[in-house]
């Protein structure tokens, strides 16, 4: 830790609100805890469960830092005791339990992956969040397979295009929801077979004109609400629901004999609070059956827009507005 500086530059909440809350501070650097790195900080990714904790609805777990970010790419500055595999000045992203808004950031090693083959850290820091996301969302728990179709709703996020890459890459046909034509003609440029706009219809009946009313083997939400009783009625029979979000609300009224009869399954999850062996388990299996994918160029991050950390408030303000295709970013 010697060679380390004594303080790095951050960016805190400085109370719960709007973007303008977010204020850059100086804090010590912290020390990488045994089987953790710590990395110097090229680059983070601005997601919305960063805006959920910025407005006080989403505290972090215990023992993870109170700053946001939840994924970076950088290079390992120091590395805790009892870590392998690993070297001080290896280039690396890595879902973080938060942090990632600062110069330094600890992360526990399961939760680092290399970057990928012609990958600036730009684009590798906007993998991990997204990529650990779908990957253990539509393919764990989904079970997505080739050959089957799947519902993206909100294509044009940073989930939905990671979503619509990975199916369409591992074989699936994907239809999506989004805002507008502009964001249509994005996801189609993608990939995506059918892009439904969501404001101008019916997007459920859409879905199954689409199918000729067969409806899809796998929906992935990130509204939920009365979204999921629409989604439900979209599954063929041994469909899976996979809710990521709560955006439209966190209830819903189904019908539990529609599920029973046609043999659903309703799952999700969320990402931060899952256990570090946990993390370390997806990180595996992005490494073996997604990186390379990106090693090759076959897929590649959508990065919408980058701003400087220091302008991290404009950056959340901008995902708020909800223009983007793709990931907004900071760098340092």
């Amino acid at each position: 830790m010697s060679a380390l500086p004594p303080t790095m530059t951050c960016i805190e909440i400085s109370q719960p609100g709007g973007p303008d809350v977010l204020k850059p501070a100086t804090r010590p650097v912290p020390a990488p805890q045994a089987g953790e790195v710590l990395i110097k900080v090229a680059a983070a990714g601005v997601n919305r469960p960063d805006l959920a904790q910025r407005a006080g609805t989403y505290p972090p777990p215990p023992g993870a830092s109170d700053l946001p970010g939840l994924e970076c790419a950088g290079t390992i500055a120091a590395l805790g005791a009892d870590v392998s595999g690993w070297s001080v000045g290896d280039a690396v992203c890595a879902l973080t339990p938060g942090g990632a808004y600062a110069e330094y950031c600890r992360v526990p090693a399961p939760q680092c992956l290399p970057v990928p083959a012609g990958f600036d850290m730009v684009q590798a820091a906007a993998v991990p969040e997204t990529y650990f996301t779908v990957w253990h969302n539509l393919f764990e728990r989904g079970r997505l397979a080739a050959g089957e179709s799947v519902l993206i709703h909100g294509g044009a996020s940073g989930i939905g295009t990671t979503a619509i890459l990975l199916a369409k890459a591992l074989g699936a046909t994907v239809l999506t929801t989004v805002r507008n034509a502009e964001k249509a003609a994005a996801v189609s440029k993608l990939g995506a077979d059918y892009a439904v706009l969501y404001k101008d219809n019916d997007w459920a009946a859409e879905v199954k004109r689409l199918t000729d009313g067969a409806g899809v083997d796998v929906v992935l939400d990130m509204v939920a609400g009365d979204y999921i009783p629409k989604n439900l009625q979209l599954l063929k029979p041994e469909g899976r629901l996979v809710v990521i979000a709560v955006q439209g609300g966190a209830t819903a009224t189904i019908n539990a004999a529609f599920v029973m009869m046609n043999r659903l399954t309703i799952t999700g999850s969320t990402m931060r609070p899952q256990s570090i062996a946990n993390k370390g388990r997806m990180a595996a299996g992005l490494r073996q059956k997604v990186w390379p994918l990106l090693d090759k160029g076959v897929i590649k991050p959508v990065i919408f827009k980058t701003f400087p950390m220091a302008n991290a408030a404009a950056a959340h303000a901008e995902l708020e507005r909800a223009d983007h295709v793709g990931k907004i970013m900071l760098t340092f």
